[in-house]
Parts: C-alpha cells; sequence; structure tokens
C-alpha cells in the first residue's frame, strides 16, 4: 500500500510511525525546510529554543504511543515540573500552582483561604470526569455521527456539564476571581477563550495537577527528532521543501498527488495540516462549511546574558482582567490594552539550549488572528510587553538581552497556519467533538485527515492521540489482522 502524507506536523510523522508497522509504503511530504510543523526549535549562536509548544502534558499518553509504534519511551527523557508555574497578578499577588497535593493546599490556605474544600472537591469530580470523557471522546472518532449521540454519550456530556463553560465551571467551584483564572486560563494553551470553551477542556487544568507539567530533555521539539529517525530508520520516505498543489480525484477515490510540479500515484493520502487550508489540496472539494481560528500568538525568543531573575521554568503574568483580554482578541479582535501573557525559561533546567555563561527564553502574548495588524504594530507592541517584563519580572532584562526575534501571525499564516490561529480550529462548542472535522472528511474512499484541526483536536498528545485513530481506522478499514494492543 503506498501512502502520501502531505505535512511533516507531529501528527503527520506519528501516522507514519503506525502505517510503516503496518507494512504501508510511505513518503511524506513537507513544504518547509524541515520537518516538525509547530514542533520546532528556534536556533540562533548556541540559543535554541522550541518554536512553539512548550507546556508537557498527558506523559502516559505519549510514552504510549511511542512504544506502540516501535520507540523506546525511555529514549524521550522527560522530567517532571513541581511547582508547576507562578501565576502573578498585577495587585501584587502570586498564586504557585502544584501537582503536590499537600503543598496545593497550603498555598491555597496562604492566598485563597476558605477555597481549599472547593478545590478537593474540583479534583475529585474532575478525576471521574477526566475517565468518562477521555473514553467517550478522546479514544474514539466520530466519523459515524450517531455514535456521537448516543444515550451514553449524551449522558457523559451531561456529567462533563459539557453545556458550560471551563469559565462557568470554575466559577461553580471557586468564589475569588483570581482563583477561577487560574483554572480557566489554561484554555489559551488550545487558543480558546475560557468563556466559550466548553467545559470538557477543563480536563486541561485538572491534567496538569494530576498527571503534572514535564520537560523534555533538549527541548519538546527533541520528540520530533527522534520519531524522524525512526521513520527514517524504517525507509520511510521523507521529502522536503515539498510544494503539494493538489490531489487529484476521479469522483471516488484520490489517484494522483501533483507536488513540485510532477505527478505521483498513490493508494491513500493524508492531509496532515490545518483543515480549514488544506481542504483547497482536494480536487473539486468544495469550499464548504466555514470555522473560526484559535487566537494568534505574539511571540518572542530571546538570549539573555546570564539568567533571568526568576526562578521557574514557566510562569504566567496576568492582566488585571482575563475576561477583558478575551473580549479584546475574540470579539473586537485588536491588540489587549492590559495583556496577560506567559514566560518560559528552559534554561532553569537545561543548560544544554544556550552558550555557557548564557540562557534562553520565550514570551507568549495570546492575540488576534488574522493580518489585519501590521508588523510595525506588532513591533511596538513587543516593546511594550519588554516594558512589562522589566516592571514585573526582570528590571535588567533588555541590558542581558544579547539576541531577540520575533514571530506574529502575519508569518503564521503564511505558513499555513489557519488565518495565523496558532492552534488550528477554537476549541468552541461547535467545533469540538462531533462537530469538529473528523478523520475522514472527504467524500473520498481513500483520503484522510490528521493534526490540531481534526478530531480530538489540538495538544501535542492528542494530536497524537489523532493519528492512533486514524491508524486505527484505516487498519479496520483494510481489514489488518493484527491488532494495536499486539505491538
Amino acid at each position: 500500500m503506498k501512502t502520501a502524507i502531505i505535512g511533516g506536523g507531529i501528527g503527520g510523522l506519528v501516522t507514519a510511525l503506525y502505517l510503516s508497522k503496518d507494512g504501508h509504503d510511505v513518503t511524506i511530504y513537507e513544504q518547509q525546510s524541515d520537518v516538525g510543523g509547530r514542533l520546532s526549535f528556534v536556533e540562533h549562536d548556541g540559543f535554541k529554543i522550541d518554536e512553539g509548544p512548550t507546556i508537557v502534558l498527558l506523559p502516559d499518553m505519549i510514552r504510549t504511543i511511542l512504544q506502540e509504534t516501535g520507540i523506546n519511551p525511555d529514549r524521550l527523557e522527560m522530567e517532571r515540573i513541581d511547582p508547576l508555574y507562578p501565576i502573578h497578578f498585577p495587585d501584587g499577588t502570586t498564586f504557585v500552582k502544584w501537582s503536590n497535593r499537600e503543598n496545593q493546599l497550603e498555598e491555597i490556605k496562604r492566598v485563597f483561604p476558605g477555597e481549599e474544600e472547593s478545590f478537593l472537591r474540583y479534583m475529585d469530580d474532575m478525576k471521574d470526569r477526566f475517565n468518562k470523557g477521555r473514553a467517550a471522546f478522546m479514544d474514539r472518532d466520530f466519523r459515524d455521527r450517531k455514535s456521537f449521540f448516543s444515550k451514553a454519550n449524551m449522558k457523559t456530556l451531561l456529567k462533563l456539564k459539557a453545556y458550560q463553560s471551563v469559565r462557568t465551571q470554575a466559577k461553580h467551584y471557586f468564589t475569588d476571581t483570581k482563583m477561577q483564572d487560574a483554572f480557566s486560563l489554561q484554555t489559551l494553551y488550545i487558543g480558546g477563550a475560557p468563556d466559550e470553551t466548553p467545559a470538557i477542556y477543563s480536563l486541561v487544568p485538572f491534567s496538569e495537577h494530576y498527571h503534572g507539567i514535564w520537560y523534555v530533555r533538549g527541548g519538546y521539539a527533541s520528540l520530533v527528532e527522534l520519531v524522524t529517525e525512526e521513520l527514517v530508520k524504517r525507509g520511510v520516505k521523507i521529502k522536503t521543501n515539498a510544494t503539494v498543489t493538489e490531489i487529484e480525484t476521479d469522483g471516488k477515490k484520490g489517484t494522483v498527488l501533483h507536488v513540485n510540479e510532477e505527478r505521483h500515484a498513490y493508494d491513500s493520502f493524508i492531509v496532515n495540516g490545518d483543515f480549514p487550508v488544506s481542504r483547497k489540496l482536494v480536487s473539486g472539494e468544495k469550499k464548504g462549511r466555514s470555522f473560526s481560528p484559535s487566537s494568534g500568538c505574539l511571540l518572542l525568543y530571546l538570549g539573555i546574558k546570564g539568567e533571568l531573575d526568576t526562578d521557574t521554568v514557566h510562569q504566567f503574568y496576568m492582566g488585571e482582567s482575563l475576561d477583558e483580554n478575551m473580549k479584546e482578541i475574540f470579539e473586537k479582535r485588536e491588540l489587549p490594552t492590559d495583556p496577560s501573557f506567559y514566560v518560559f525559561s528552559p534554561s532553569k533546567m537545561d543548560k544544554s539550549l544556550a552558550p555557557k555563561g548564557y540562557s534562553s527564553a520565550y514570551v507568549l502574548v495570546p492575540v488576534p488572528s488574522g493580518d489585519s495588524l501590521s508588523e510595525k504594530e506588532y513591533e511596538e507592541y513587543a516593546e511594550k510587553i519588554m516594558d512589562s517584563l522589566e516592571q514585573r519580572m526582570d528590571k535588567d532584562i533588555r541590558k542581558k538581552l544579547v539576541w531577540k526575534k520575533m514571530k506574529t501571525p502575519i508569518e503564521a499564516k503564511k505558513e499555513g497556519l489557519f488565518d495565523g490561529g496558532s492552534f488550528g480550529l477554537a476549541p468552541s462548542l461547535f467545533q469540538s467533538g462531533v462537530f469538529r472535522p473528523q478523520l475522514q472528511p472527504f467524500p473520498y474512499s481513500n483520503i484522510y485527515a490528521v493534526g490540531a484541526s481534526i478530531h480530538p483536536g489540538g495538544g501535542v498528545p492528542i494530536v497524537m492521540q489523532g493519528a492512533k485513530l486514524l491508524a486505527q481506522a484505516i487498519r479496520e478499514k483494510e481489514q489488518v489482522s493484527r491488532p494495536l494492543e499486539s505491538y
């Protein structure tokens, strides 16, 4: 079986691992000079920092998928981070989040006295909901829409209170607005506003506490290097700088791939990219349904002489109002006047990411998707963020700065991300579960899709899970006798 995978993001790469294990002759076509997609490195004069995802969640899911696809998971060196991160509020309050329950209770007692029992109730409720939610939504696909609307699934949806938003659910447990923020801001990991993201995604802040936040030694994008090494060893062909312009069809199935002005016949095709963009590659595919993008990101990559004045790898700096911040981004579609932002300082635990005597850092500011703002406006806004960093984190940050690189939604859109959004489709109610594009979203028998905009959704482990679901579906279709569990 000759299979073409269009796009070398982590979804496409993991799909290639599964299918090559099943005997497919796989070729990956990537338009950039390197595979990895969002999961890549920015490098400059000895500085090395993750370009996209930095917070490693669900480590067991990652390790299980590596094991299933024939990679020793111990080769991906992961270290647990605890405390998870501090959240700094503009009034000077700092709340530290912990995976260790006793430490978290002590911290809640110190900062938000009276919320301790609410936290325990939250964790107990969410543990049950996580197990039910994973089985009902993450571990299955919904090509058959009726399976989503089954009596059992509807019961689970009600149990998860999916009709609520993440913000509403946080208010149900916690009375202090800052505490609500601390258990809502995680929707930004997948580019959604807390008051628009369904409550099933409350499982993300739960998972931070229960499963922990981890760090991949050498950077998260080291996962791509590990997977690529295995694919090359198996003889999977990886073509970079390969621009795919069309998947030709005969009305029933895909037949020929058009790439770099050449034509190649394949038995099956897998599109790994943001669906609203990549669906245009399929010949005869109509425009179809419109979608809403996730938030964009203003990203600053920094090379620092010495160390930043911080003790933690991850930290969040909040504006006066998270709700107002989200309205400016998602409704008004303008740069927030009082932004919340995230700072990543990997050199705190990994000296390999910068020259000796230096350190690397990364700042992420949620901003509107799209290209309506100019590079000059982003440059001016980046200076405002640097002002905030001077005032709230390290007064000497500009003096220590030896290198800075900026990335905006303008570049992200040029690279093929849907409307410059950093996380694929926004995780809204009607873009989640059965309402999200499924792994076979085209009316052709042999064209499939995988990636952050495809069910089950965004985030590295979840995209890897989507690749697993796709491999299962193809295996079932081909009636391959070897079950997944035998790997």
